[in-house]
């Protein structure tokens, strides 16, 4: 008899990192898995140790969500699942001048960490309805509450996914279906720890300020399971969240000084 699950979870920047760190815990709750990334072969490993430590089938999907047409090609190829949870987990960032960009990467992040994350969640949220059941966990970061000089279109693209978070938490409410954001500090991925040897800012981030993937993932898989809307995982992180209450010219003001001293240093 074929196991009992919960639906599928899809996860997107399933390769590594958080989205690496969060499969398992669905798998734990009885969830099937698909998982979306553009490298195959760490998402087929992953795969198979979910399929030896849970006995859960996993769809291995390799995807760049940041071509055109991706994200609805995606729901086209998991129309015959039940999908239950949505992670919006892939993305990207640069640090630096925002004129130092390549323009094919100006164009990828806002692909990406902006048009993918909608498109899908679009195409995936309907069913939910529909079924009067489902979860959406959208990974923004403590970068979506304030403008970040120096990471100006990435804490754009984050702002744009914890503002869509909100407005769907309340146009869904009685509807059986949650949106929840979880917008996590620094967190010390494969994405940041490249980025940490690559650009002399981001290397000079203190380790106190820099968190662990595998808390990020638990904080964030238990607020998508209660359905809270908003996460910020961390103490230092709530606290760096919280400075939204202050006037926005203070704090973009000091989000840039303290970028530019740290690239002086």
């Amino acid at each position: 008899m074929a196991k009992r699950t919960k639906g599928m979870a899809l996860v997107t920047g399933a390769s590594a990192g958080i989205g690496a760190a969060l499969a398992p815990l669905f798998a734990a709750e009885g969830f099937d898995l698909a998982l979306v990334a553009r490298r195959e072969a760490p998402m087929k490993a992953l795969a198979a140790k979910l399929r030896r430590e849970h006995g859960t089938r996993s769809i291995v999907l390799p995807a760049d969500l940041a071509a055109p047409a991706a994200a609805r090609s995606l729901a086209r190829v998991l129309a015959r699942e039940r999908v239950a949870v949505l992670v919006n987990n892939a993305g990207f960032y640069e640090v630096g001048e925002f004129t130092a960009m390549a323009p094919e990467r100006v164009r990828q992040m806002v692909e990406l960490n902006v048009a993918a994350l909608a498109e899908l969640t679009h195409a995936f949220l309907p069913p939910m309805v529909e079924r009067g059941a489902g979860r959406i966990l959208n990974v923004a970061s403590i970068a979506a509450f304030q403008a970040v000089p120096f990471l100006s279109l990435y804490a754009a693209t984050k702002a744009f996914v914890l503002s869509l978070t909100e407005g769907l938490a309340e146009e869904l409410k009685g509807s059986g279906v949650t949106v929840t954001a979880v917008c996590p500090g620094i967190t010390e991925t494969e994405g940041v720890r490249s980025a940490r040897k690559k650009s002399p800012l981001a290397a000079r981030v203190p380790d106190v300020f820099v968190y662990d993937e595998a808390r990020v993932a638990r904080d964030a898989f238990r607020a998508c399971m209660a359905g809270d809307v908003v996460c910020v995982p961390g103490a230092m992180n709530q606290l760096m969240a919280s400075v939204n209450r202050y006037p926005r010219s203070l704090v973009r003001m000091v989000n840039g000084l303290v970028m530019r001293q740290l690239g002086e240093r």
